[in-house]
């Protein structure tokens, strides 16, 4: 029987995960699957066949440790799912800026290293907004994220200032839709479409996250949406075992929001067949 482990984190007590919907298919596949907290030092890798990046929801607070792990396991006999090198090009949001020089289209987004003042309120104007969301470039769980009119950002600037201090973030318009409609998640698992989720958050929130109080509903994507997230898929630097390409509707039609390859929740709840699909790609992209 072959070894898999999912990489996740010491307690996931504050989170809501679905991997253990795995088990069993991977199990029909022949596969043995184990969590391991990927702060743990003592673990050798070259036990496991594969080893799955998963809900490593704390990787944000120490970016760089988290790839010093992942550079440990790609070394060693194991295959990490999804690569090294795809997990370094997807860990900061910038990657946005290469898919929309691709011709993606993306939230409207001004790259920011620190913050000025008076810098910052040029931005609703710019983006003719009534607020703004301000964020981290390496970010998770919708931390540090928040959304500001005019008068909040005057309000909360000094805490602002001392978080983002010598950090690069990013600003973008508030999109009214995410709380109106709310977001698209599409799946894909290795070149095969899975499912699509719409999540919208608790009234009066703007995070959609289940653990931010966020509702999820099964969806058909429109065509578009496929079409949008196959284009963003083939920008992608190496294959990938899993993606979840997450859009907004704008006026201007979808933008995408992120695309989610290094520790997604897949929702393998919201779909009867998607763990069993995840189960028989992974199996086949060992074979090959």
């Amino acid at each position: 029987m072959k070894r898999c482990a999912f990489l996740s984190m010491a307690s996931l007590e504050q989170f809501v995960c679905y991997d253990e919907l795995l088990y069993a298919p991977l199990q029909r596949y022949g596969w043995q699957t184990e969590v391991v907290d990927w702060r743990d030092h003592s673990i050798d890798w070259n036990q496991f066949d594969a080893v799955i990046i998963r809900s490593c929801w704390d990787y944000q607070h120490d970016p760089e440790q988290f790839l010093t792990v992942l550079d440990t396991i790609e070394h060693s006999t194991a295959r990490l799912e999804n690569p090294l090198n795809v997990v370094r090009w997807n860990l900061s949001k910038t990657y946005l800026r290469e898919l929309e020089a691709k011709g993606i289209p993306i939230v409207p987004t001004a790259w920011l290293h620190g913050l000025e003042l008076t810098a910052l309120p040029t931005l609703f104007t710019r983006w003719q907004t009534d607020e703004i969301i301000i964020k981290p470039t390496v970010s998770a769980n919708a931390d540090d994220t928040f959304r500001l009119t005019p008068t909040a950002l005057e309000q909360q600037f000094p805490h602002l200032q001392t978080l983002f201090h010598e950090r690069d973030c990013m600003a973008q318009p508030f999109i009214p839709s995410i709380v109106t409609e709310g977001e698209f998640s599409l799946f894909f698992f290795g070149n095969e479409y899975s499912h699509t989720i719409l999540k919208t958050p608790k009234s009066g929130d703007f995070r959609v996250q289940e653990e931010h109080g966020g509702h999820l509903q099964s969806v058909e994507p429109e065509a578009v949406l496929r079409e949008l997230s196959r284009a963003a898929l083939a920008a992608i630097p190496a294959p990938t075992l899993y993606a979840r390409v997450d859009w907004v509707r704008t006026e201007n039609g979808f933008a995408l929001m992120e695309l989610e390859l290094i520790e997604p929740s897949l929702y393998f709840n919201r779909d009867a067949t998607a763990a069993e699909r995840f189960a028989r790609v992974l199996n086949s992209r060992f074979r090959n």
